[in-house]
């Protein structure tokens, strides 16, 4: 081998060896930077764990088990739930009765969805307008519950009065204590309480469609109804989508509301699964059997948001709009 040959023969070892040790270099960088990283997220993470995780581990444990405070956790299997399934008429009330109260969403949603195309109107004083629409929302949840106690009371209640003075009705009707009207009264409670804020999230939803899509079905003959139907309500995907999940879970948790207006009565007529797991938990001390109720919750809460997801195109997180 001539000394040229040999010359390469080492250059290109030496290459090898530096392309060697700066991958050996860029490794340990990636796995120092990776560590930080998880370092970082650590106590993030732990707290997640321990304040989310683990009592719906427990939860879903407890959920198979007899257990009361202060006596050992035994195993029982699926008695919980065949009980439930089997014997328990109250929770199936509290169920239908949960669904019942969802209608409060759609209403809501198409109340704000108005409200927010009125809002988004170029009027004097629309500031105000979104103001006094949004007002409600940031309440306490007992506050609005006392205040419309007093707007239901059929002695001194305003609603009462009104349609007493209008001749609709000749005696007053005690709303919250009627088993016809008592549903129907907190149903209209909660959707006073959570249009505003749904109408907010529409009007950010209108505010993003690009104008020039109705200057060019303007410009195409496309009418109001067409341009609400092919433009304005297929962009507003991602913010009704949100809404629909807000607003399944404000059913799920309106315990708050209930409690304060009905009490979950009169009878069962408002009673909501929240508040008869409440009542199993805290009143009739079955914390196994609240435990198994709150897994039925959570699975009947993942398929409801799971198939607003897929109504929505199963990508209503994500905005397409074409430039």
């Amino acid at each position: 081998m001539s000394t040229t040959e040999c010359s390469a023969v080492s250059q290109r070892r030496d290459g090898s060896e530096n392309r060697k040790t700066l991958s050996y270099l860029f490794k340990r960088k990636q796995s120092r930077e990776l560590t930080f990283i998880w370092l970082l997220l650590l106590p993030a993470l732990a707290l997640y764990f321990f304040y989310r995780a683990v009592p719906l581990i427990w939860n879903l444990v407890l959920s198979f088990c007899f257990w009361a405070p202060g006596k050992p956790l035994e195993f029982a299997g699926l008695y919980h739930y065949e009980e439930l399934w089997y014997y328990d008429d109250a929770f199936w009330t509290a169920l239908q009765n949960t669904a019942i109260f969802m209608l409060a969403t759609p209403i809501s949603i198409a109340l704000a969805v108005g409200l927010a195309l009125l809002v988004d109107q170029k009027v004097a004083g629309r500031g105000i307008y979104r103001t006094i629409i949004f007002l409600p929302y940031p309440m306490m949840v007992v506050a609005v519950g006392i205040v419309w106690r007093w707007l239901y009371n059929d002695s001194v209640g305003l609603i009462n009065y009104v349609l007493r003075s209008i001749g609709v009705i000749d005696r007053p009707i005690a709303f919250l204590e009627s088993y016809d009207f008592a549903m129907a009264a907190v149903i209209v409670a909660a959707i006073w309480q959570i249009v505003g804020f749904f109408t907010i999230i529409i009007l950010t939803g209108l505010q993003n469609i690009p104008g020039h899509l109705y200057e060019a079905a303007r410009i195409d003959g496309a009418r109001a109804h067409n341009r609400f139907f092919r433009i304005t309500l297929p962009l507003l995907r991602p913010s009704l989508f949100l809404c629909v999940i807000l607003g399944v879970i404000a059913s799920f948790t309106s315990f708050d509301l209930i409690y304060t207006m009905t009490g979950g009565g009169p009878g069962r007529r408002t009673e909501l699964l929240i508040t008869y797991i409440y009542k199993a938990s805290f009143t009739l001390s079955k914390f196994d059997y609240a435990a198994a109720m709150t897994v039925i919750m959570f699975v009947i809460f993942m398929v409801i948001a799971s198939l607003a997801n897929r109504l929505a195109g199963g990508d209503a997180g994500k905005v397409d709009i074409a430039d």
